[in-house]
């Protein structure tokens, strides 16, 4: 595996990615390509509300394509352990224009 500045340190840690449409995807990084495509493992997505606490969809196993990506970033997993998510409310975010 090459390419995907930075990204080689996070393979195998827990990552949350922000797509351009505006999902939050949080899982296990396996693997990228020189595409910035990426695989994560062990992946949900977080669905935000203002009405009631944060969804957690099961998607397991993902590949989310590169150009659909705007932003990775290491999770602190004691943090977000932490966290009360059925009581944390949020709009959800809107979709990234480039």
């Amino acid at each position: 595996m090459s390419a995907g500045p930075g990204l080689e340190s996070l393979v195998d840690q827990t990552i949350s990615v922000i797509t351009n449409d505006g999902r939050n995807i949080v899982g296990v990084l396996k693997g990228f390509d020189q595409a910035t495509n990426i695989i994560l493992d062990e992946s949900h997505e977080r669905v935000y509300s203002t009405k009631e606490g944060v969804q957690q969809l099961v998607l397991g196993l993902y590949i989310i394509r590169g150009d659909n990506i705007s932003v990775v970033g290491e999770l602190d997993e004691d943090l977000d352990s932490n966290l009360d998510l059925k009581s944390l409310r949020a709009h959800p975010l809107k979709p990234v224009i480039h």
